[in-house]
């Protein structure tokens, strides 16, 4: 018995491999709507979850921010959405450090909007992005606020991971800020690191051989008043803090980034009782 087969279709055996899948990518997604009666919009999808962890007694209302993945990929994305309607208050932060993880080319993109309407009061207060070696972020962060609305926004990157003795020497990292209050542009930053990473971060005029780096931002009318305390408080953490445009810059840097943990904790917790009669503290989050 034969069977006749076509020169122009090869055997099975001599076939062109079968090219290798797709790999899966997060897209993930959250949007949190307060208002002064609480909670009032919650939508997520994953690998992002959001919890609410009871909060210390005389506190704000705590949302929590975690993805389900462990961490980011190349590729992964991720939208974060935070509005707080008139008179509103919260802190959302997230419920560990993220982990940015080694890119095989892709980018990992995140997106996060803040918007506070008269008279709310917002605190974004992520704990640290630690970027492993290789990784690829492109992070944007845009804040709108309303007049009379006010912002506590904290940031930290880590350079790599010192335990393992790593250091952040190749990839990407993408980070822009723009803050508009009443719909004007009053605060726009962008830092970028790609090529040689390790030699910019070593370098004396740039990085200065920094593990970690921390931004602070303080919005709101009466950030001028608070600048002497401000200082105070940056100063105290190895830290500095200035106003710029009408809002208050802090950064820290270290070569660990446990140090910066600590002054950006610090500085935070005496901004708030502060600017707010909040209680001087964090999140227990940020002290698990």
């Amino acid at each position: 018995m034969s069977a006749a087969t076509s020169r122009y279709e090869a055997p099975a055996a001599l076939a062109a491999p079968a090219p290798p899948p797709a790999l899966e990518r997060g897209d993930g997604a959250a949007e949190i709507v307060f208002t002064r009666a609480g909670l009032a919009r919650l939508y997520q999808r994953t690998p992002c979850r959001v919890l609410f962890p009871r909060p210390e007694p005389g506190d704000l209302p705590l949302a929590a921010l975690l993805t389900t993945s462990g961490g980011l990929a190349g590729g992964d994305r991720l939208r974060l959405s935070v509005a707080l309607e008139e008179g509103a208050r919260a802190v959302v932060a997230t419920a560990a450090a993220e982990k940015v993880y080694r890119s095989l080319g892709p980018d990992a993109a995140v997106t996060i909007s803040l918007a506070a309407e008269e008279g709310a009061w917002l605190e974004w207060l992520p704990q640290e992005t630690i970027l492993f070696d290789g990784a690829r972020l492109v992070r944007r962060i845009a804040a709108a606020l309303a007049p009379g609305a006010r912002l506590i926004a904290a940031e930290t990157l880590v350079f790599g991971r010192a335990a393992r003795g790593e250091r952040f020497a190749r990839g990407l990292l993408s980070e822009s800020w723009r803050v508009r209050c009443g719909g004007r542009l009053v605060w726009a930053d962008a830092l970028r690191l790609d090529g040689d990473i390790g030699r910019r971060l070593a370098a004396p005029a740039g990085f200065g051989g920094a593990g970690a780096l921390a931004t602070v931002l303080y919005v709101g009318t009466d950030a001028a008043s608070h600048l002497a305390a401000a200082r105070a408080l940056a100063a105290a953490g190895g830290g500095a803090a200035s106003l710029v445009n009408g809002l208050l810059l802090a950064r820290f840097l270290a070569p660990r980034a446990e140090v910066v943990r600590d002054a950006l904790a610090r500085y935070v917790a005496g901004l708030r009782a502060v600017a707010a009669g909040l209680p001087a503290t964090l999140p227990r989050l940020w002290h698990a």
